[in-house]
């Protein structure tokens, strides 16, 4: 495993969730170093790795090259986002420095292959916690008054399409974070290679993966059972006032029938 650049390097490395997912099959042309997750080069001493959930992560690009090697790759990102999260770092190399990570500065004795791609899959899983983060809490900002109408005696009642809009996101955004992200599994780059584990750790406890993804699934939780709720009060009363409308029909008819024996009867 030799170390891509040179003793004394400092690499910036930025992330970017550019959209919903990339298109890595249009990628073949580009010479690729790893895969899962990809890894290509984007110049001299210059990586990306991207995944198909539409996050990519930058080793040593200027503001420039980025700006070109992202719209180089737009023609690949399906439902490109306007508002993309981004997330930064800092990798210097220091042969004689104990491995550490500080002050969002990561200090490795060697930057090999591996350990790109183990950096560019903790950044990239925490760039898509960060979406996440955010979406969810607008969905948790508009469910909130319902349940606190709830508390007030259902003065606060939602709509259906509200309602449905609600459990979409939130099945949608459970599909992703396990199905697609993964953000619960290791990379396999990690299965063989004890040293890259033990960088994996280390940048998954700084990164707060595990506990973002658990507080991300006790929002999803709660919001989930808040819309079932609110859907089954919504049936109940459905229920109840198709009932009231039988039993206002059967008192109709009842009133009828009588006005015919009183009055119509005696004539």
């Amino acid at each position: 495993m030799a170390s891509l650049f040179a003793p004394g390097s400092v690499v910036t490395v930025r992330a970017l969730l550019l959209g919903e997912r990339i298109d890595l099959k249009g990628l073949e042309a580009a010479q690729r170093l790893a895969s899962n997750p990809l890894l290509i080069t984007a110049g001299d001493d210059q990586y990306a790795a991207l995944f198909r959930y539409g996050a990519i992560v930058l080793f040593g690009l200027s503001p420039l090259h980025e700006v070109t090697f992202v719209n180089q790759l737009l023609p690949l990102v399906g439902q490109p986002y306007a508002k993309r999260e981004t997330e930064d770092a800092r990798v210097r190399v220091d042969p004689a420095c104990e491995e550490l990570l500080t002050g969002g500065e990561i200090v490795l004795r060697e930057l090999t292959l591996e350990r790109l791609q183990v950096i560019a899959d903790v950044l990239a899983k925490s760039l898509v916690l960060a979406f996440y983060e955010a979406s969810l809490a607008g969905v948790f900002d508009a469910v909130e008054p319902f349940a606190l109408g709830l508390r007030q005696g259902g003065r606060t009642t939602p709509k259906d399409r509200d309602l449905l809009r609600y459990i979409g996101d939130t099945l949608l955004m459970q599909h992703k974070m396990v199905g697609r992200v993964e953000v619960g599994e290791k990379p396999e780059v990690t299965w063989d290679l004890p040293e890259v584990h033990r960088l994996f750790a280390r940048l998954e406890d700084e990164y707060e993966l595990q506990e973002r993804r658990l507080a991300l699934e006790r929002k999803l939780d709660l919001i989930s059972h808040t819309v079932e709720t609110l859907v089954d009060l919504l049936q109940n009363k459905r229920a109840l006032r198709v009932e009231w409308y039988i039993v206002a029909l059967i008192v109709l008819e009842i009133l009828l029938t009588l006005y015919q024996l009183v009055f119509l009867g005696t004539r």
